[in-house]
């Protein structure tokens, strides 16, 4: 409903005020970087364990524990995201090799990998 006199309409008996200025428009600029922050997770792969004859999605918990750069101290794994269990995001400069050597190695010494399992990455 809307009042002729007026320049907004009215809602439940209250007259909403005109608004007859722009919103501001803000501009930001990214600090520079040796990398693509748009390619930096660029390949999605699946992290399960083979256990028994069956495969297991390794839980986020797990994930989450090897991403921890306090651990290794290896700067080639920063670029690894945990997304969800069985999900991570890892950049183009993680060789997948070393990630699944380092990984398995990482869920034996915590006690997650039941004795015998195997890690695939795919």
């Amino acid at each position: 409903m809307t009042n002729k006199n007026s320049r907004g309409p009215k809602a439940d008996g209250y007259q909403l005020p005109a608004t007859n200025y722009e919103l501001p428009t803000t501009t930001y600029q990214l600090p520079a970087t040796n990398y693509n922050v748009l390619t930096m997770f660029a390949r999605k792969i699946r992290v399960e364990y083979e256990a028994d004859g069956q495969r297991h999605p390794c839980p986020q918990k797990w994930l989450d524990s090897f991403s921890m750069r306090n651990f290794t101290n290896a700067s080639i794994f920063d670029d690894t995201l945990p997304v969800a269990d069985g999900l991570m995001e890892i950049g183009s400069r993680v060789p997948l090799d070393e990630l699944k050597e380092k990984m398995e190695d990482w869920f034996h010494r915590k006690g997650y990998l039941p004795p015998g399992a195997q890690l695939k990455l795919g």
